[in-house]
């Protein structure tokens, strides 16, 4: 497959699940507070929002003070933050345009009719009662798409790239999202068996669709050791950093290239360390430091696969 096709599907479907986390992001920050105990909109959720998306000094250039509002407009809608909702599906768009033959038509409806959709929406929509069933619909049109593709595309290379692009967005965002959570609810100790706030802990599963998931594996209290392992260890989660590793090994292994063993080595090992690893080990190393070090590999990998299949100039 030539690199530009590949490079285009990658971050087509990249754009997509980024869009997505962000809408599961902001829709969980704002139900959060406005629970008892909640700021609402001076609630230090919206700090945390932006801090997982890496946002923070573009937003405060241009809004300053961190607020509900100001965090909903500049994720949802802003055109001048490229993490945005509205830039991220119009990139989503613009890439799948750029290989619409290469697409079933389906698919591109699919797309193409989301991006129409979200251009007429009105940026207001973020900041008043509409802002939960919009945040719901990016949620819907992200699984819609994914569903669309497995569903019509051709079991090859095309396919492939695209589901590259998915696990290894999802496994940086969920690492974030994990990260800064965890760090905000255990402070600077890492307690391994205290219960923690129940709101707080089972947001942040709320936030990756892992609720459910954790009361039929545990069926107890929420503890931040059991919340780390699932969300990082058990490859049965379908969100879970093992789970996006197991995808992102098996994909480079099918789409190898004479150039790709390096990266498909590092994959591996970055594999490896979650496949054989025990969430005991982890905490003794720090939850924080080692989900630090795994988003640095996550973006040393994304580089790399650049480097080898795509056109590095994301």
């Amino acid at each position: 497959m030539l690199s530009r096709t590949a490079d285009h599907l990658y971050w087509m479907a990249r754009y997509t699940e980024r869009a997505e986390n962000l809408a599961r992001l902001l829709d969980v920050t704002y139900r959060m507070s406005l629970l008892y105990g909640g700021m609402g909109a001076n609630d230090p959720g919206w700090a945390a929002a932006l801090a997982i998306m890496g946002t923070e000094s573009g937003y405060r250039t241009k809004y300053g003070e961190v607020s509900s509002t100001g965090v909903m407009t500049y994720m949802g809608f802003d055109k001048e933050n490229p993490s945005s909702i509205f830039r991220c599906l119009q990139s989503a768009r613009e890439n799948a345009h750029a290989v619409r033959g290469t697409l079933t038509s389906e698919l591109w409806e699919t797309l193409n009719d989301t991006w129409l959709k979200l251009r007429d929406t009105s940026p207001s929509v973020m900041t008043s009662s509409e802002a939960g069933p919009f945040l719901e619909w990016v949620k819907f049109r992200s699984h819609l798409s994914r569903g669309v593709t497995l569903g019509t595309m051709l079991q090859d290379e095309a396919l492939w790239f695209a589901r590259l692009g998915t696990y290894l967005e999802r496994a940086d965002s969920t690492a974030r999202i994990l990260d800064v959570q965890a760090t905000r609810l255990l402070g600077s100790e890492t307690p391994v068996d205290m219960a923690g706030d129940y709101y707080q802990w089972s947001a942040l599963l709320r936030t990756i669709s892992a609720f459910e998931v954790y009361r039929r594996v545990y069926h107890d209290r929420i503890t931040p050791l059991r919340v780390a392992e699932l969300v990082i260890l058990r490859e049965d989660m379908p969100r879970s950093l093992h789970k996006c590793l197991n995808e992102v090994t098996e994909i480079l292994s099918r789409v190898s290239n004479r150039s790709s063993g390096e990266t498909e080595r590092r994959a591996g090992l970055l594999h490896a360390t979650l496949h054989f690893g025990q969430v005991e080990e982890i905490f003794k190393q720090g939850l924080h430091e080692f989900l630090v070090h795994f988003v640095g590999r996550v973006a040393k990998l994304s580089d790399r696969i650049a480097h080898d299949f795509l056109i590095p100039q994301h």
